[in-house]
């Protein structure tokens, strides 16, 4: 008999970046109920790009192309959206996004990160209707840039944390 591969691990951005290599892509996932915004990071972390909605179907069809576009760019690990509320409670969704980060480590092969998306959405939003995006394009894109502001986030972290540790704390 086989051993099944151990799932990746899962957890906090501040815990798992311990894990990452010094360079290498990210992938940023917008986990909705119908679709999941898919957004990509530059090899030295620097910009995150849109990539793709991918259509909320069965379970497996969605990682396994989650794991391919990760395949693609050599990402070494996903960034996921936690919709904690407003006061830093987590609620339905929020559990409904570890739960699917559980079941995606299986199949990821690298580390899953959590990272804090409050009021990406609504932000996203807004920026689109102000370049003056019709309703329905931006119901088109609204998760892939949704996913792009949260990685964007966690890109910032990473960097001021690298800037920490290599002691060149600069304060805006």
């Amino acid at each position: 008999m086989v051993d099944a591969p151990l799932p990746a691990p899962v957890g906090p951005l501040a815990d798992i970046a311990a894990l990452l290599p010094p360079r290498g892509a990210l992938i940023g996932l917008d986990l909705g109920t119908k679709t999941i915004g898919v957004a990509g990071s530059d090899p030295d972390r620097r910009i995150a790009t849109v990539i793709e909605t991918v259509k909320r179907t069965k379970f497996t069809a969605e990682a396994l192309r989650l794991v391919a576009l990760a395949d693609e760019r050599r990402a070494v690990a996903f960034v996921l959206g936690l919709p904690l509320n407003m006061d830093g409670t987590e609620g339905p969704r929020a559990q409904a996004s570890r739960a699917f980060a559980r079941n995606f480590a299986r199949l990821a092969g690298r580390p899953i990160a959590l990272w804090d998306e409050r009021l990406s959405t609504v932000a996203v939003e807004r920026a689109l209707i102000s370049a003056d995006m019709s309703r329905s394009r931006r119901a088109e894109v609204v998760d892939q840039h949704a996913a792009a502001f949260i990685l964007d986030g966690a890109l910032g972290f990473l960097d001021r944390l690298a800037q920490n540790e290599a002691g060149t704390d600069f304060e805006d």
